[in-house]
């Protein structure tokens, strides 16, 4: 059974992997952006999945290393004059350690209370940020200059799309090999029980320090890129909503499931806008409302009756028609795998 999941998922990846290639090539340049923007929330919401769905540990201040992302790219580019490439890997840098200290602060909390820590962050982080007037621009932001394509043969929307996916690419193989590795295996013990874990020789605490450093750094890598697509970073982009918005594209998606965080990134950008052209007709103000209503209903039907999320769905239907009698036994790591080393 798991090598023929195994080659479905091979399957899955290939034909996901053409689309993607081709898409830019067939779609106008407006919609190319968008396609680069489901990336760009893809990638934050991976770094979601690995601190709230593999590490058990519930984030409502995403959305905060987004906006330091954002403005380490638009102050090395805007004011250090630095290139834009070399800002996204230094976004993450600064984001890792950033998410290192807050994990190693926030080991203690759980459940409500780590919640209530991570919401004061999300909100804090805008404030603090509008305050350094020299350094972010203040309430009027900083402006960046377009990406522009260094090949002839893409236009400039195009290789920004096609840089996002290299990027969403590299995150998502790094972070399924670290899932499959004895890390992933340890975060898995943690979240199922940290108690049982740290019995058997878990370090729970440098584990969850870990899951906050990956997750931050995919943010940040999230928020350098949403900056260079929007050309102007303000804080104003970066409220509170936002971290509660990548929250419910991880459940929607699916949580604890890579997967789950390419559907959710795609749910994330094309609901809202085609929710208020479907009601645009009807009524402005049920069009404004529309995309709150559109992710609290999906909200609703994902915790009433599709745990899995939209990725769950998808196995489900897979298991119904090509293993009936299959029952389905979730890949979830004991405290005893997580400290077995991997076969070299």
């Amino acid at each position: 059974m798991a090598q023929t999941w195994r080659g479905v998922a091979l399957i899955a990846l290939g034909v996901v992997l053409l689309v993607s290639l081709g898409l830019p090539f067939v779609a106008s340049g407006f919609q190319t952006l968008e396609f680069a923007y489901a990336l760009i929330f893809a990638t934050a919401i991976l770094g979601l999945n690995v601190l709230t769905g593999y590490s058990g540990q519930i984030s409502l201040g995403h959305g905060a290393f987004m906006a330091i992302g954002a403005f380490t790219t638009a102050v090395g580019v805007h004011t250090l004059k630095m290139p834009y490439l070399a800002t996204i890997p230094l976004a993450a840098v600064l984001c890792a350690v950033l998410g290192s200290i807050i994990g190693l602060a926030a080991g203690r909390l759980e459940g409500i209370y780590l919640a209530l820590a991570t919401f004061a962050l999300g909100v804090a982080t805008p404030e603090i940020l509008k305050k350094q007037t020299d350094l972010t621009g203040g309430v009027k932001g900083l402006s960046l200059p377009p990406v522009l394509s260094p090949f002839t043969f893409l236009t400039d929307d195009q290789f920004f799309y096609f840089l996002c996916l290299v990027i969403a690419a590299i995150a998502f193989g790094l972070v399924a090999n670290i899932l499959a590795d004895r890390t992933g295996r340890a975060w898995r013990a943690v979240r199922d029980g940290h108690l049982a874990a740290a019995a058997f020789g878990v370090n729970v605490g440098y584990y969850k320090s870990l899951a906050f450093a990956l997750s931050a750094a995919l943010a940040g890598v999230a928020g350098s890129l949403y900056g260079l697509a929007t050309g102007f970073v303000s804080t104003d982009a970066f409220p509170v909503q936002l971290s509660i918005t990548l929250l419910v594209g991880a459940v929607v998606g699916g949580i604890g499931t890579i997967g789950g965080a390419l559907i959710g990134g795609v749910l994330m950008e094309f609901l809202p806008i085609y929710a208020q052209q479907l009601l645009l007709p009807v009524s402005k103000d049920l069009a404004n409302a529309a995309p709150g209503a559109v992710q609290g209903i999906l909200l609703l039907v994902v915790l009433g009756v599709a745990r899995g999320g939209v990725a769950g769905l998808i196995s489900d239907a897979y298991r119904r028609l090509f293993q009936p009698g299959a029952r389905y036994q979730p890949a979830e790591a004991t405290t005893e795998s997580a400290i077995t080393p991997s076969p070299v």
